[in-house]
């Protein structure tokens, strides 16, 4: 499996609409910032999306029965879970549900609670309509990133209404364990809080003995009180087709989101639709041999970073996703992202995700080898230059 998909030859992006390659236009810098891959997606989205533009007609869209059978059908051969159709509601992006369950499960000045360092959106979108987001730090506890149960519970006040999750998470690229999400769904209940679990990285676990459990399937109890985001975005690297699912198994909270996007949130599009069908129905194959090749990407980073890159280390294991959370405190740097930017690697600066100034940077390996051992070359030029 895998040897009819080429993720080995660069695809030229230079020029394109690209946001990731436009950042560095006119710049001899390798764009490794935000989460979006430099590989082709797979052949059978390519198609699906030929006949889709050959069919010429491109009106108002709402799913065919098809495209919502294979995602249900994905979810449930991947992870046991059932989903009813009714439960789904289908919007442009994933950032815009986090901005609509901010706006339609709490209200104005209360409080939004989550883990840092996270997802810059879990922290904006509260913002943006007057909701106030409450960081808890990560704490790190023999080589892995663990709760603070103690420093959540504190974080709690009467205020409190929605508790944001990333599960898998980004930047940290952490599996959550079936005990630690049921000892948060208990946390919930007991607070009473709405759960909004961000799961887009959820098909993207590199290592294979770790399941991907969904929060919504701990219990029922939970699953009325839980609002699941996922879209193939991430995996089959079609983000900008714009196409995601919010799963809302209670009535009255899906009224209540759906009624939050009115007038506000576009619809998904023609050919957002046919690439997701696509996605969850004819790319398993695919899929299957990107974690492969992922997988050596980030094996490859570990080992080089160790040997090369003195003063830059990745504090806990990877286990999801092709983000990579690099510790840079050690170089002793004010400003880590400018620097490596000027050595030629563009980086996404930890501060946006809730890292103290200077201490972490974020590197997406979504891209073929050739660009990791470039980007490492021009990296380790960057270290020598600090420590000089």
């Amino acid at each position: 499996m895998g040897t009819n998909f080429d993720f080995d030859t660069p695809v030229n992006c230079a020029g394109t609409d690209s946001q990731k390659w436009q950042k560095y236009a006119g710049r001899d810098v390798l764009p490794m910032w935000v989460a979006d891959m430099d590989f082709k997606s797979p052949p059978a989205i390519i198609q699906a999306l030929h006949e889709r533009v050959e069919h010429g007609v491109f009106g108002y869209a709402r799913p065919v029965q098809s495209t919502i059978d294979a995602f249900v059908a994905a979810m449930a051969t991947r992870y046991g879970w059932k989903i009813d159709p009714a439960w789904l509601v289908w919007l442009p992006g994933l950032v815009v549900g986090l901005n609509v369950t901010a706006q339609a499960l709490a209200g104005s000045g209360e409080e939004v609670l989550t883990l840092g360092p996270v997802y810059p959106p879990f922290m904006t979108a509260p913002r943006n309509s007057g909701r106030v987001p409450v960081t808890v730090p990560w704490a790190l506890a023999a080589a892995q990133w663990q709760i603070d149960w103690e420093a959540l519970e504190r974080a709690v006040t009467p205020k409190t209404k929605l508790f944001f999750l990333c599960n898998p998470h980004n930047p940290l690229a952490r599996v959550w364990r079936q005990a630690e999400l049921e000892q948060l769904a208990e946390f919930c209940l007991r607070h009473h809080l709405v759960l909004c679990s961000d799961e887009i990285h959820c098909d993207l676990i590199l290592e294979p003995t770790l399941p991907h459990v969904p929060a919504a399937l701990l219990s029922d109890e939970i699953a009325s009180r839980t609002v699941t985001l996922m879209a193939p975005s991430k995996t089959y690297n079609v983000p900008g087709l714009g196409t995601s699912i919010a799963i809302i198994p209670d009535p009255m909270r899906r009224a209540r989101f759906i009624r939050a996007t009115a007038g506000i949130v576009a619809e998904v599009t023609t050919l957002g639709y046919a690439a997701c069908e696509a996605a969850y129905r004819d790319s398993e194959a695919w899929r299957q041999a990107l974690l492969g090749y992922l997988r050596g990407n980030r094996d490859y980073l570990l080992e080089t970073i160790a040997r090369e890159l003195p003063g830059v280390k990745v504090e806990a294991p990877v286990e999801a996703t092709y983000l990579l959370w690099l510790d840079v405190s050690g170089l002793g740097h004010p400003n880590p992202t400018a620097h490596f930017e000027h050595h030629g690697v563009g980086l996404s600066d930890g501060a946006m995700f809730g890292a103290a100034k200077g201490s972490h940077v974020r590197l997406n390996f979504g891209c073929p080898r050739v660009t990791l051992v470039e980007a490492i070359r021009r990296m380790k030029a960057a270290v020598q230059a600090v420590k000089q």
